[in-house]
């Protein structure tokens, strides 16, 4: 059977480089005769009345080079917009899209309605009314998850972003130290947004409202599907993260699994030290893709499917294996699976949606593909010559000067620039103008990044064969405008994106245990000199539940707020951390008594009164709250009216947590709405995140408006930490939570999950999330910590 299904791979691959072979042919004689150069110099004579004029007024007024600089992503924009400029380039970068990813044919009206619908779309998130606090934004509003989440919403397909969101973060947490996390994550959402955008092409605008959302459910679900396969095997084929034998092993478990349409079992003990953990992981992941990707064909694509996506692994493979060393490789080896292999990634995500047939799709893309992959090939060159990467570039660099027959991977470029334009497009204008500006903008990046002098010797190298056409080149080059493109600009800052949020993300944790450990340190309760024996039961039960650990999220909160964001002391607050921990301990002893839950452990351990008894508890509760009043009054470095204000304000906040708790207590095994939950929820853990934040800004005497802000961002960070913890007692794990689980459901307690199932639960907290990211939008202050913070809550286990 094996036997069988290799001789019909064997069959598909010959097919495809029979194909192949014939398109190389066709521009390998192209650039024999430099038939090219005369087509494209004509072209450049078009093209440059857009792209070459005298300086503008603009220029004049803009001499600060930073006002045009396309890595600074909003001033960028902001100066696109107003020179008038944003339109056409977001006309080009769209259309780009349609061209590159969708297959398109540029001209048909359906493509022109298209492409400015989407221009209209980033118009919309990217032209922000200024706020009056004018704070710098960190990333681009679209690239938030907050943002994602909303156009979940917004077109019905929530369940799907959340289950996407959460992939993405356990596949971020899987990436090998070997691999590049933020280049796989940023592949692995181009890939998600390629399918979606593919299937919303398809959808047709009278399309109903529920039937829209299924087709998009589907399409995000299948993009990450499809998407998985680019870092957990292509990128884990090139890393060095597997040994040699175990690529090896790996590959033919791939090639299997296409050529039965079966994924193989996996033997664990076939695989070195970490990899079989990680091996483990990625094979449940990828069975799971590959199955969702299977039973979503349709009987007579399924076919389709896996012979575009064996093409594209045996070329990939087939590169993969090369060696510079290698002084015979022929000109058909070296390029003819980069055409199949760039050809086939995009033809494959046709199949994977079950798209119609379209023929025009098939053939624009298969001669489009190369283009791309030697563009791409291009501006890598320097990386894949030091990893000893085989591509047409790095092995023309390395043999040139004894392989006179090579093929100049440089002019076949151009060659299939021309041919795309006059022969797959039918010389096109806005075809013509858009894939001109790519090649363009691609050169003058490349001489951005190496410099003039490496430049210089790039060019030297690739444009002796028609020095007369390098020169025109390089004068577009130089003086060439407006032929940058918004999906360099979004890649360029979503990598930053992902490299601050990581940066962000070590230092909140780090911020996070130094906390927690500083903290820890001076909770203790010293017992005074000659203190009576009869006293110290109470402070050594009070230190019992002190000594608990626990999360202790209050007072790292007003130590951030207090310390990052208004510039106090620390040794002057720490009697505030002290009596934030005081006050939520002492909810936490009353909350466990029999009288109320009845809950046997906390933070893993016995609960207060299991150890010693009611009463003890019931007064070490009313002792720590004694405690947090006299720490607050001990505040002697703040102003008094400031004091006497956060003293006040944690007394009535300590009286509507027994509200919230009294509620809560008169709920049990009652049905309640989700308004009565959301007030319950409020008044028991909204106001220890609401006075964590608010208390430090009362010393610093912040205004009542960030003093709001901070307020709505408590309300909704403290539900969704609830809805967390909701989800966590319904699906969590006992030693991760140290407390049991499933107590809500045994004691037939109205909690988010019973109220609204784990999938609207899980809604709700998004939503709060949004809501609370929305909030510090608004403050007039940097305030990642609490972003992270709420990315901690959401994706706690604890």
């Amino acid at each position: 059977m094996i036997k069988q299904h290799t001789s019909q791979a064997e069959a598909w691959y010959l097919q495809s480089e029979q194909k192949a072979a014939e398109y190389f042919k066709l521009l390998a004689q192209q650039v024999s005769d430099k038939s090219y150069v005369t087509a494209l110099t004509d072209d450049f004579k078009v093209w440059k009345n857009k792209h070459i004029h005298r300086p503008s007024i603009w220029s004049f007024f803009a001499n600060d080079k930073q006002k045009m600089d396309a890595s600074n992503y909003h001033k960028y924009l902001a100066y696109l917009n107003i020179t008038g400029k944003l339109d056409d380039y977001l006309d080009r970068s769209v259309s780009y899209f349609h061209l590159r990813d969708m297959g398109k044919y540029l001209n048909s009206p359906h493509t022109e309605r298209k492409v400015q619908q989407m221009v209209t779309m980033i118009k919309r998130h990217l032209i922000e009314p200024k706020r009056s606090n004018e704070k710098a934004k960190t990333q681009p509003e679209f690239v938030s998850l907050a943002s994602f989440y909303r156009w979940a919403q917004k077109e019905g397909v929530e369940p799907a972003a959340i289950w996407v969101m959460n992939k993405l973060g356990s596949v971020s947490s899987h990436i090998p130290e070997q691999m590049n996390a933020e280049q796989a994550q940023r592949k692995l959402i181009k890939i998600i947004f390629g399918v979606v955008m593919h299937v919303l092409d398809d959808i047709g605008d009278d399309t109903q409202a529920a039937e829209r959302a299924r087709r998009i459910d589907e399409a995000i679900r299948l993009g990450y599907s499809y998407g998985l396969t680019y870092p957990y095997i292509d990128d884990l084929l090139d890393s060095e993260t597997l040994s040699a034998q175990e690529k090896e092993r790996y590959s033919q478990f791939i090639r299997t699994a296409l050529l039965t349409g079966k994924v193989p079992e996996l033997s664990i003990q076939e695989w070195s030290g970490a990899n079989a953990a990680l091996m483990e992981f990625i094979h449940s992941e990828l069975k799971d893709a590959f199955e969702y990707i299977k039973n979503y064909q349709s009987p007579e694509k399924i076919n389709t499917f896996f012979e575009q996506s064996y093409v594209f692994f045996e070329a990939q493979d087939i590169d993969r294996i090369k060696s510079l060393e290698h002084t015979s490789y022929t000109n058909e080896e070296l390029y003819l699976p980069v055409i199949l292999k760039s050809a086939s990634s995009r033809l494959i995500v046709r199949s994977v949606i079950s798209a119609p047939e379209d023929e025009g799709f098939d053939y624009r893309t298969f001669y489009y593909g190369i283009y791309n992959q030697l563009a791409d090939d291009f501006a890598d060159m320097f990386e894949d010559l030091e990893d000893g990467a085989v591509t047409p570039y790095t092995y023309y660099l390395t043999h040139r000067d004894k392989r006179p027959d090579l093929v100049n991977p440089f002019e076949l470029y151009w060659a299939v620039i021309s041919n795309l334009i006059h022969n797959v497009y039918d010389s096109d204008p806005k075809t013509r103008e858009v894939i001109l500006d790519r090649a363009i903008n691609g050169l003058k990046r490349c001489k951005k990044r190496v410099g003039q002098l490496k430049y210089n010797e790039i060019m030297q190298i690739f444009s002796s064969g028609h020095p007369e056409f390098n020169k025109l080149i390089q004068y577009m080059v130089d003086k060439a405008e407006d032929v940058d493109f918004f999906d360099k600009l979004l890649r360029d800052e979503m990598l930053n994106v992902m490299k601050h949020d990581q940066s962000e993300k070590e230092k909140f944790l780090e911020t996070l245990k130094s906390a927690q450990n500083e903290i820890n340190r001076v909770l203790e309760i010293t017992k005074p000199e000659g203190i009576s024996s009869m006293k110290e039961p109470l402070i050594d039960a009070a230190n019992y539940s002190l000594e608990g650990g626990g999360k202790r999220l209050r007072p790292l909160l007003a130590w951030v707020m207090g310390v990052n964001e208004y510039g106090l002391e620390y040794p002057s607050i720490i009697p505030l951390l002290r009596s934030l921990e005081y006050m939520h301990t002492a909810s936490l002893i009353f909350d466990d008594l029999p009288s109320q839950d009845n809950a046997p452990t906390r933070r893993g351990r016995a609960t207060l009164h299991e150890v010693h008894s009611s009463a003890t508890a019931e007064l070490t509760g009313l002792f720590l709250i004694q405690k947090a009043t006299e720490e607050q009054a001990s505040l002697h470095q703040f102003d008094p009216a400031s004091v006497l204000s956060l003293i006040q304000y944690s007394s009535q906040k300590a009286g509507e947590i027994c509200m919230g708790q009294a509620m809560d207590l008169n709920s049990k095994g009652k049905p309640l709405t989700l308004a009565e939950l959301d007030m319950i929820c409020f008044y028991k853990t909204g106001i220890g995140f609401e006075a964590s934040l608010v208390m430090p800004a009362i010393l610093a005497k912040a205004d009542e408006a960030e003093m709001n802000l901070l307020k709505k961002y408590a309300y909704h960070a403290g539900i969704a930490f609830q809805i967390k913890d909701d989800l966590l007692d319904a699906e969590g794990d006992v030693e991760a939570l140290g407390k049991p689980v499933q107590q809500d459901v045994e004691n037939n307690n109205s909690t988010f999950v019973t109220v609204l199932g784990k999938e609207g639960a899980s809604k709700m907290m998004w939503d709060h999330y949004c809501n609370a990211i929305e909030a510090l939008n608004e403050m007039p202050r940097k305030t990642d910590f609490l972003k992270h913070l709420l990315d901690y809550i959401i994706n706690r286990n604890n």
